[in-house]
């Protein structure tokens, strides 16, 4: 994930003055500060993120902390990713659409190496009403930082409890299983191999064995 938004537009700011006059120009046009006429504190920074002299970054401010940047980065006039910062200023996790629609309905985590580690998503499109926890293994990380897709749980009838897991091998789906008792304990498991479902397995144990079979063909 990127680095922090208001420190890299400091920077640049402050960097300004030994720029040639078109770049100290474009900063001044869009590195833009807005204070709480209360307190006289930084309440939002803006930002040009990729240089062409548009503003495409607004980051929320409480004095010198960041709390929440919302961005436009294709410029369609269309936010497409939310970043939101911890007590430290540090970033904590990312948001974007992927309905494309303006609104974010997933969370992205990162561990310490920057690589994504787990999604959160909203059917809802409210960071407070997750129902899909999704894992990835940041060994196989490309340059955006999301790896394969390796599990994700879900809750399918929206009762606050995952009753849907599946598990992925090389980003492709292996198995799901379902809650069908509401229980908490999966009670029938899908079996796939090339993305075409080979075995349906039922009447678990305690243990979660499954005691009965089916081959499809």
């Amino acid at each position: 994930m990127r680095i922090d938004v208001l420190r890299r537009a400091l920077l640049l700011a402050l960097m300004a003055a030994a720029c040639s006059n078109p770049e100290r120009d474009r900063l001044k046009e869009t590195t833009k500060p807005s204070y709480d006429p209360a307190t006289g504190r930084l309440k939002e920074l803006t930002y040009d993120a990729n240089k062409n002299g548009r503003i495409d970054t607004w980051t929320d401010m409480d004095g010198t902390r960041p709390l929440r940047a919302r961005i436009d980065r294709d410029e369609d006039g269309k936010l497409d990713r939310w970043e939101y910062y911890d007590e430290k200023g540090q970033l904590a996790k990312v948001g974007f659409s992927r309905g494309n629609d303006g609104t974010p309905d997933a969370w992205a985590f990162s561990g310490a190496d920057g690589k994504v580690v787990r999604v959160e998503v909203s059917s809802v499109k409210d960071e407070k009403k997750i129902d899909r926890w999704e894992r990835y293994d940041p060994s196989t990380a490309g340059t955006d930082g999301m790896g394969a897709l390796i599990a994700a749980d879900e809750d399918v009838n929206k009762d606050g409890t995952p009753d849907k897991w599946e598990v992925f091998e090389r980003g492709t789906l292996k198995t799901a299983a379902f809650d069908e008792n509401h229980d908490g304990k999966p009670d029938r498991r899908l079996t796939y191999e090339a993305g075409t479902l080979i075995s349906i397995e039922t009447e678990p144990d305690a243990s979660g064995k499954y005691a009965k079979q089916v081959r499809v063909k």
